[in-house]
């Protein structure tokens, strides 16, 4: 008789049963994981454990750089993982061929706007890294005037979209003062996020689109998970979704193995 899988619900379990984890094992919930502690996915997916959600999409949730990575055919043109001086010079020199002023820096593990910066010119960050100022990696992009931004959430059949603005601050987050209003997605925009999602192995997820002046759509971030200030659908709902998911492809996984 086929032997069970061995099915893991909680981070505390699982880090409690790691060494003991099998191809047969499979690891339903955003694992929790300190800073440093994002290898264990690369262990996890030589032994053939499956992940729900998938390690791309854990990972991606936990790392702007490796999104920058990935995603690059859906971010702005120019968009840089910066890892040491060597690549931030070489940023800046790509920067002045291109003739981009104002820039955005990213950092890692920042969210809520609170770790989004404005330089007028890239050279600038390079002093600030040099004296200390910032730890590398980190993202670098140029700064998109006049462009809105969209948070949209998927989960699976049901999806919602929202405009951020922010009068007094180029960040729209509403944690940083930003106003909230119903955004009606286009099908076009719809399919883009489907895209970004399917690239990066995302089930749900949280994502936050650009839009320039021309209609353009890019990707800003995407989180496997995010605030519900500004959402239509309720706390209890959406937990209730995300559990549906989760179930599905449990049962999926269950099958295949």
């Amino acid at each position: 008789m086929k032997e069970s899988p061995h099915i893991i619900r909680d981070s505390d379990t699982f880090y409690h049963q790691y060494q003991n984890l099998t191809s047969r094992s499979i690891v339903c919930t955003r694992i929790r994981m300190k800073p440093g502690e994002e290898q264990l996915l690369t262990d996890l997916a030589e032994r053939r454990i499956t992940l729900i959600p998938s390690a791309t999409s854990q990972l991606a949730s936990r790392s702007k750089v490796f999104q920058t990575r990935i995603f690059k055919e859906y971010l702005l043109p120019f968009t840089r993982a910066i890892y040491d001086n060597h690549s931030l010079l070489h940023c800046i020199s790509l920067y002045r061929k291109q003739n981009i002023s104002k820039v955005v820096l990213k950092r890692e593990r920042k969210n809520g706007g609170l770790g989004i910066h404005l330089f007028s010119n890239v050279e600038d960050i390079f002093n600030m890294t040099a004296g200390g100022g910032f730890h590398y990696p980190f993202v670098i992009q140029p700064f998109q005037p006049n462009s809105r931004d969209v948070r949209v959430i998927m989960l699976d059949d049901y999806h919602e979209a929202y405009e951020r603005k922010n009068s007094y601050n180029f960040r729209n987050n509403l944690h940083c003062g930003g106003k909230s209003t119903p955004f009606p997605l286009s099908n076009r925009q719809l399919s883009f996020c489907k895209r970004v999602m399917k690239r990066g192995k995302f089930p749900y997820g949280h994502i936050d689109l650009l839009l320039s002046e021309n209609n353009t759509c890019r990707l800003s971030e995407i989180n496997l998970r995010g605030g519900l200030r500004g959402a239509e659908i309720t706390l209890e709902d959406y937990r209730e979704k995300i559990q549906e998911i989760h179930e599905r492809l449990l049962r999926e996984a269950v099958e295949k193995i």
